[in-house]
């Protein structure tokens, strides 16, 4: 029920708002909506803008605008890493021995994956040298027998 007197409220709202904004004479003649008018005059321009590439770019800008000056953005931007994890450590003072424990098992790994990377390049380097030089060796092999069935139809043909 409650629904029904918010709904008939807005309504009766909505109405005033129509005379208001049309006056009498304007709602006497023909009934215009405000909402019918706002959705025409959007779509209007919604599709002018969407023609027009300039207006695309200049939306974007705006939404990003918006977004740098909202302050969680700039509070983002202040707050180094560094002052993160001392936020966090002073927050969870019992857990900074596994975080540390933690901190030297990321740092061993990554060294690890960075060695393993630096031997995987090698070995694709060796790799690719190798190829080369299969490739070389048989392209000399190619020619050299060419050159051999070459003289032996010579032979034949004398």
């Amino acid at each position: 029920m409650e629904g029904v007197n918010n709904i008939e409220d807005f309504e009766s709202r909505l109405l005033e708002l129509e005379k208001r904004v049309y006056g009498e004479r304007g709602s006497r003649n023909k009934q215009v909506k405000c909402a019918d008018s706002l959705v025409k005059i959007q779509t209007a321009l919604g599709s002018t803008a969407n023609k027009r590439e300039r207006i695309k770019i200049l939306h974007k800008k705006i939404e990003d605008l918006m977004k740098y000056l909202d302050p969680k953005f700039t509070e983002h931007i202040a707050v180094s890493d560094n002052m993160k994890l001392e936020f966090i450590l002073a927050a969870v003072p019992e857990h900074v021995t596994k975080l540390q424990h933690l901190s030297q098992i990321h740092m061993t790994q990554q060294d690890k994956s960075e060695a393993l990377s630096a031997k995987a390049s090698k070995q694709l380097e060796d790799y690719n040298k190798m190829m080369l030089l299969l490739s070389k060796q048989f392209s000399h092999w190619d020619e050299t027998l060419r050159q051999l069935e070459e003289a032996k139809q010579v032979k034949a043909v004398d």
